[in-house]
């Protein structure tokens, strides 16, 4: 009776190590292979400089990502604050990976260096996805040659100009980064009349607009504007686009969101999400990247600075409404 009872327990024992290696490992393995799988986008944004709400690029970064995270499975977001992140001999180990790098600050005050510019370009060289935001794409004409070969167009001083102004966006074209996107309007610092690639080659236009006779108006300089923009009168400018690279690797440009509050504009919203995913190679919903009307709470989270008495809560959600109505 012993001999049999030690040979059921045998039986059982042998059953569950089985169980264990037959169901459980490929449990395992499938979840490390879907971890494997995720394309990571790196944001690197710089400080905040326009009061608690202009040019808040960490707070735009980190309501991007993570929108992203909780609705992409394929993808991982990762925001990086404090600057470059420059490792041994100009490697930076924590880009190892990156499916695309979204770049979002003042002219050229994140990558500095000429170093970490042909970092960045050794990246692209790779087949990287790079995203440049507002007015990092005014990094100067020195650094500019860079961002016409990474996204395909850029801010060029004397060339473009960057007034505030409404834009109606009547009509989209058909690409994946407007995915679910309906026409919109949005008022902002809407820069226009950029550098693009030669014929526009590789380059498509995917937020064009025609901006009031008044914004291309102003005496000539760096910013404000030139015989050239003065002559379009009345034609349509494209503020936003999309970039193939000849060599590989993917683009996208956006001269807007110098207010965080563009980003509660729902439409404008799922637009850059789109935008993101695509760059980073990863496929676009047929609805577009699913991302709920905002909170007021998601709104104010990682704003910097002193927060003017009359931002209430009260007054976030009534703004929220306002751009969505």
């Amino acid at each position: 009776m012993t001999g049999t009872l030690n040979r059921k327990r045998l039986i059982v024992i042998i059953t569950a190590l089985l169980c264990s290696v037959i169901c459980v490992q490929p449990t395992v393995v499938h979840a490390a292979e879907a971890a494997a799988a995720k394309k990571k986008i790196v944001f690197i944004p710089g400080p905040q400089s326009h009061g608690w709400t202009g040019h808040a690029y960490t707070a735009d970064c980190k309501l991007l990502a993570s929108i992203l995270n909780e609705n992409v499975p394929a993808v991982e977001a990762v925001v990086l604050e404090g600057g470059w992140p420059v490792g041994a001999n100009n490697h930076s180990p924590v880009l190892d990976g990156a499916a695309a790098i979204v770049i979002a600050c003042d002219g050229n005050n994140l990558l500095g260096s000429q170093s970490n510019w042909r970092a960045l370009d050794d990246l692209a060289k790779k087949g990287v996805g790079i995203a440049y935001l507002h007015y990092a794409l005014d990094p100067g004409k020195e650094f500019g040659k860079y961002l016409l070969s990474w996204v395909g167009g850029y801010y060029e001083q004397f060339w473009s100009v960057n007034p505030f102004w409404p834009a109606q966006f009547k009509t989209l074209p058909d690409h994946p980064i407007t995915r679910g996107v309906k026409p919109f309007k949005v008022t902002d610092e809407w820069y226009y009349h950029m550098r693009f690639q030669e014929g526009m080659a590789g380059v498509t236009p995917i937020l064009s607009a025609v901006p009031p006779d008044s914004t291309r108006k102003g005496a000539d300089g760096p910013h404000s504007g030139n015989p050239e923009v003065r002559a379009r009168i009345g034609m349509p400018e494209h503020v936003a686009w999309a970039y193939e690279r000849p060599g590989g690797g993917r683009g996208f440009g956006c001269t807007g969101g110098h207010t965080h509050w563009v980003y509660a504009q729902n439409d404008f919203r799922k637009l850059m999400l789109n935008a993101l995913c695509w760059v980073a190679g990863v496929e676009v919903p047929l609805d577009g990247v699913p991302t709920r009307t905002l909170t007021a709470e998601q709104m104010e989270a990682n704003l910097q600075g002193d927060r003017p008495a009359e931002w209430t809560t009260a007054k976030i959600r009534q703004t929220i409404e306002q751009m969505n109505p």
